[in-house]
C-alpha cells in the first residue's frame, strides 16, 4: 500500500504531513496560519484527508498528531538539517567545490590540469543535480 499512500500524498496534503512531522500536536488554525492557507477549512480538509489515509489521528481536544510515519520514496533524496530539507547531493557538491578551491589555493604555482578538470567537472555535476532536485522537490 505504500504506492497508494504516495500517490495520494501530493501538493498541500504532503505539505501538511511534512509540517506535522516537525510538530507534536497541532490545531487546524495553527496549520492554516503557519502554512499560510487561505482559510481554516483548507487546513481542515487536508488534515481529514491525512486521517483517511491513516497517517494522522485526532485526540479528544481536537489536536492532530502523526499516528503513522509513511515510507515515502519521493523523499529519499532529501535530508533535514536544522529544520531545512535539502537534497542529499548538496554535501558532495560542497565537498568537491571545497576540494577545488583548496587545490587551487595550495597549488597555485603548479596546477595539474587533469586534477583541475576533474574537480571542476565533479563540482559542476553535483551542483547541477542538487539544484535540479531542489527545483523538483515535492514539498
Amino acid at each position: 500500500m505504500p504506492n497508494e499512500i504516495e500517490s495520494k500524498l501530493k501538493g498541500k496534503t504532503l505539505q501538511v504531513y511534512l509540517y506535522m512531522l516537525k510538530h507534536d500536536k497541532v490545531g487546524v488554525r495553527e496549520v492554516q496560519r503557519d502554512l499560510e492557507f487561505s482559510s481554516p477549512s483548507v487546513a481542515s480538509y487536508h488534515l481529514e484527508k491525512l486521517i483517511e489515509m491513516g497517517l494522522v489521528a485526532k485526540d479528544e481536544y481536537g489536536q492532530y498528531y502523526v499516528s503513522k510515519k509513511a515510507d515515502l520514496t519521493m523523499l529519499e533524496s532529501y535530508i533535514n538539517i536544522l529544520g531545512y530539507t535539502v537534497p542529499r547531493l548538496i554535501f558532495f557538491a560542497i565537498f568537491f567545490t571545497t576540494l577545488l578551491i583548496t587545490y587551487i589555493i595550495t597549488n597555485y604555482e603548479a596546477i595539474n590540469i587533469h586534477a583541475l578538470v576533474f574537480a571542476i567537472i565533479a563540482s559542476t555535476i553535483f551542483w547541477f543535480e542538487s539544484i535540479r532536485l531542489w527545483l523538483k522537490r515535492p514539498f
